[in-house]
């Protein structure tokens, strides 16, 4: 078992990461001394197969178990399922010492989170995270929240988990295409923090891709410790921790625009880490060298590169406003200067973002 200690004071936690680990979630939650009734949540995709399980093994530690399923997908994570889970949580009397256990990917962790840190002002928040996706990224750092019709994740809080359990066995059972659409946020890691780590990917990509363990243990293990030392250093993102939302600004507009039925979210990153590094390019802040490895390295992942040719340009920037990120006005783009650094540009002109994305549409 390896461990990331995230180090935020009195709201430090754990992380930890091996196979076969869901076995001892019950045990390590009683340490916590946590209130032994839980709400579980997972979704319809994970639900029947890990569901009765984790039921089992939190019920054979002492805890009374409500598990609750939402929907599959990034619809979920809205008031209307929030408030359910809310129902869930009166009718199963949950105090606030009481914890609500997310298991599954980014939605219902984000989703359980919400619900966790807002439900009686805050109670207990552990993470089991089942997809690459919220194991290197989305299980770790308190962010959670729901989405609004006008913008995602615009509704929410910086809410810290007390355990983060990262059972990498379970990726086992998850598909190809949501495989992939995880190592969109592994490669943003190569690109803004450690070009070690984006030389090794490029070496190793295709054993992560055939669900090699010990490369997958090693890459959730860095992810983990690369996002613990930024969100510890910026918890609530007033500077530093913005970097970790290379390719967001325009991934979140592109899964806005397409409704959230075309691509995953890693796959709508994808395509914006190649944009935001073509925009680097243009304004001379990249060399074509480094934007090509990039590029290559998300090809290789088998992830998408490009948006479709009759996306309005217009339409998707007006949606990049929404992104919590704007201030006053103004659009900030994360933007790669090399492979393993990043910079924040706050107030980068509309003008340049259009003509660059039209030029890239043809």
């Amino acid at each position: 078992m390896r461990t990331v200690h995230v180090e935020l004071g009195s709201r430090s936690y754990d992380i930890l990461i091996g196979s076969h680990l869901l076995n001892q979630l019950g045990e390590l939650m009683r340490e916590l001394g946590l209130g032994r009734k839980a709400l579980l949540v997972t979704d319809t995709n994970v639900g029947p197969v890990y569901g009765a399980r984790v039921t089992e093994i939190l019920t054979r530690a002492g805890f009374q178990v409500a598990m609750v399923q939402v929907p599959a997908g990034e619809k979920a994570k809205s008031l209307e399922q929030a408030a359910r889970l809310y129902d869930a949580a009166f009718d199963h009397e949950l105090d606030r010492n009481c914890p609500v256990v997310a298991l599954g990917g980014g939605v219902v962790g984000d989703l359980a989170g919400f619900v966790a840190a807002t439900y009686m002002r805050g109670v207990p928040f552990i993470q089991v995270p089942t997809t690459l996706l919220a194991q290197v990224d989305s299980s770790v750092g308190g962010k959670v929240a729901v989405n609004h019709p006008r913008g995602k994740n615009i509704i929410g809080a910086f809410y810290q988990p007390k355990l983060v359990l990262i059972d990498t066995g379970t990726l086992d059972t998850l598909d190809r295409r949501n495989l992939k659409a995880g190592l969109a946020e592994v490669i943003k890691y190569g690109v803004i923090w450690d070009a070690s780590f984006f030389r090794w990917l490029e070496e190793n990509i295709h054993a992560a891709l055939n669900k090699n363990i010990q490369v997958l243990d090693y890459i959730v293990e860095k992810c983990c410790s690369i996002k613990a030392a930024v969100v510890a250093r910026d918890e609530t993102e007033q500077g530093l921790r913005a970097i970790l939302n290379y390719g967001h600004t325009i991934g979140h507009a592109l899964e806005s625009i397409t409704d959230y039925r075309t691509y995953l979210h890693g796959e709508a990153v994808a395509i914006g880490m190649v944009y935001a590094a073509r925009l680097a390019v243009a304004q001379g802040m990249l060399k074509e060298s480094d934007c090509q490895r990039i590029t290559g390295l998300v090809h290789a992942a088998g992830l998408p590169t490009t948006m479709p040719p009759e996306l309005a340009i217009n339409e998707l920037i007006k949606l990049m406003y929404h992104d919590k990120k704007v201030s006053s006005g103004s659009l900030t783009l994360v933007l790669p200067t090399g492979i393993g650094s990043v910079k924040i540009i706050k107030g980068f002109p509309e003008a340049e973002i259009a003509k660059t994305l039209a030029n890239l549409q043809g």
